[in-house]
């Protein structure tokens, strides 16, 4: 078999055991709880959960999506990170190779992927994915400064400090215009954090850019929430990570079309 495809299943196997771990901070950092102890065990009996039922995507399968010991139903969103982590870390490897821009994506991809469940399920972005993510983008910058397409350690870490005062900032000042329009709260204060984060590995430019790509991506959903609850409150962090990853990818496009005003440029 070719090397490059055993290597990227062994890629895809890697992703799909971080998901499992991912699937840990996912349920416990909301409550607060430990990610290290107690080891994984059932939430509804409590049970230590075997080896050979921990394994990411076959256990689940295997057991049906049920607990072993109580038959307690297991959430399919369990399953479904681990294919998720799995794939975006497949994704990544292709669209970057093994440059070294791919490992400090990783870890914003982790953090983006447990931000985005978390928030949709408890309105919150915790402060460990958040300013842990701001200071794992400084750091990166630092020691990989082409993640800011610098050349030299300390300039890649002012542009990451930059972008990381661009994309909080912008979003601050923005909550509190909204607050002052609407008198509430308009903007969490985990959206600023998770826009620092944005910032600290993309940059203040892409920061900006998702700033303003993220409202697209959220009025749709939001106007669906609102016909559906009758709640114009939505969870804004996922749409500011949609709007992030578009901007990663796309960004220097979307921007050179912006300033040159011509769709044949694209």
């Amino acid at each position: 078999m070719d090397l490059n495809i055993l290597f990227g299943v062994f890629v895809f196997i890697m992703g799909a055991i971080i998901g499992s771990f991912l699937n840990v901070c996912i349920v416990r950092l909301p409550l607060e709880k430990s990610i290290v102890r107690p080891g994984s065990h059932c939430v509804a009996c409590k049970a230590p959960i075997a080896w050979y039922d921990n394994i990411p995507l076959i256990s689940w399968l295997v057991l049906g999506g049920r607990c072993r010991a109580c038959k307690a139903k297991i959430s399919f969103r369990y399953w479904l990170v681990e294919l998720l982590t799995g794939s975006v870390f497949f994704l990544f490897w292709r669209y970057y190779g093994m440059h070294a821009v791919l490992w400090p994506y990783l870890v914003m991809m982790s953090g983006f992927i447990v931000a985005t469940f978390v928030d949709f399920e408890h309105r919150i972005i915790p402060d460990e994915v958040s300013i842990g993510g701001i200071v794992a983008g400084l750091a990166f910058s630092l020691v990989v400064p082409q993640l800011q397409g610098a050349t030299s350690p300390l300039w890649g870490f002012c542009l990451s400090l930059l972008g990381v005062l661009a994309g909080g900032g912008v979003i601050y000042l923005m909550g509190m215009i909204g607050d002052f329009v609407f008198k509430k709260e308009t903007m969490g204060g985990g959206d600023v954090k998770l826009m620092g984060m944005v910032g600290a590995f993309m940059g203040w430019k892409l920061a900006l850019l998702t700033f303003f790509l993220a409202p697209f991506f959220g009025a749709v959903y939001g106007i669906i929430e609102k016909i559906r609850t009758k709640d114009s409150a939505i969870a804004y962090g996922p749409f500011l990570i949609l709007g992030a990853l578009t901007s990663l990818f796309w960004g220097e496009r979307i921007i050179h079309y912006v300033i040159t005003g011509g769709v044949y440029h694209l």
